[in-house]
């Protein structure tokens, strides 16, 4: 959307094509050889791991092989681009954040059109740079999946995973990036009833404790901090005129986008679609197909790059869009004739 952003619509096209004919290869080694070849390191590793710790080159960097998303995003996200989109203010900033396995930091890099003072907060801090696609792989790189990706910044290089690791305030680049309105679209409902309690007397598999770690990770940061700028709207709506004025807080809407579906329940309905090799290494972890007795869908679900799956969250996020088209031209400040023409 950045590096496109004098056209949206044509942004928007862009990114409709990809999505509506994802393939898993598109994004990972999914064939049998790129499969095996790092499932067979793992399983050297985790064995006699001990008598090769001193051969760097037995120690496997990941699970899947992502160099085929190097190349998708080279073709589809001209990031050469975004100067020219920054310079002509059709994009006021764009912020790309990483997890520093060097350091433990999470890392927020970002391009501006105007100089924005970078900020330092506990275990965050804010780095000014041009962004490269590097930094998106580095952003993507999900651990113990897809490898670490090396960046350089400010003289001295480090390695970097997802940017949701350690993400205790999600909102807050965009807030320092000066957003006084954010459209979050979220990936997790933001308000999951209760399970139900049913006794469970298996033990967990190994895929629905890595889905429920993943989930901590990259889902539940973003519903607290949502809540936590709600409070201090609150809060900033009760002062008088003079005390608002005296702090540096300011109130900041913010609309929130989540799916009204569980993903992984969706995704549970789709792994037929995943190739071969990959259903086999999520079926030896215990991801189990659709139905009352579903297994580690979460886990599935941070890889199934294929066409019907994703084809099912364009449709759902579509819906629930459209479910509250009021409040989205409320936010956007569409009139009612504008907001028609654009549903239909």
């Amino acid at each position: 959307l950045a590096c496109h952003a004098d056209d949206f619509n044509d942004a928007v096209a862009r990114i409709t094509e990809v999505w509506q004919s994802f393939r898993a290869e598109d994004v990972y080694r999914a064939d049998m050889l790129g499969v095996a070849r790092n499932g067979a390191q793992w399983l050297t590793m985790l064995s006699i791991g001990w008598a090769l710790a001193r051969w760097r080159r037995f120690r496997p960097r990941s699970l899947l092989d992502n160099s085929p998303l190097i190349g998708l995003l080279q073709r589809v996200v001209p990031m050469e681009r975004l100067p020219a989109m920054l310079a002509r203010r059709h994009v006021h900033a764009l912020a790309v954040t990483a997890s520093s396995y060097s350091t433990g930091e999470h890392v927020t890099f970002y391009n501006s059109s105007q100089p924005i003072e970078p900020w330092v907060r506990s275990q965050r801090l804010a780095v000014p740079t041009a962004l490269l696609h590097e930094h998106l792989l580095a952003s993507a790189a999900i651990p113990f999946v897809f490898p670490a990706q090396r960046l350089f910044s400010e003289g001295r290089s480090a390695w970097y995973g997802d940017g949701t690791m350690r993400q205790t305030a999600p909102l807050s680049p965009a807030i320092h990036l000066g957003a006084q309105r954010m459209l979050v679209i979220g990936a997790g409902r933001m308000h999951e009833p209760a399970a139900q309690r049913q006794p469970d007397r298996r033990y967990p598999s190994l895929a629905q404790i890595a889905g429920h770690a993943m989930s901590s990770i990259f889902l539940d940061a973003m519903a607290v901090d949502i809540e936590r700028l709600a409070r201090i709207n609150r809060t900033l709506s009760l002062l008088p005129a003079q005390a608002l004025e005296n702090t540096p807080l300011r109130p900041v809407e913010c609309l929130v986008i989540a799916p009204s579906q569980r993903l992984d329940d969706i995704a549970a309905r789709h792994l037929d679609a995943l190739p071969g090799p990959v259903r086999t290494l999520l079926h030896g972890a215990g991801v189990s197909k659709a139905g009352p007795q579903a297994q580690g869908s979460a886990l599935a679900s941070y890889l199934l790059f294929e066409a019907p799956y994703t084809h099912a969250l364009m449709a759902l996020g579509e819906a629930d869009t459209l479910a509250r088209r009021e409040e989205v031209a409320r936010f956007f400040g569409w009139p009612q004739r504008r907001l028609a023409q654009a549903i239909v």
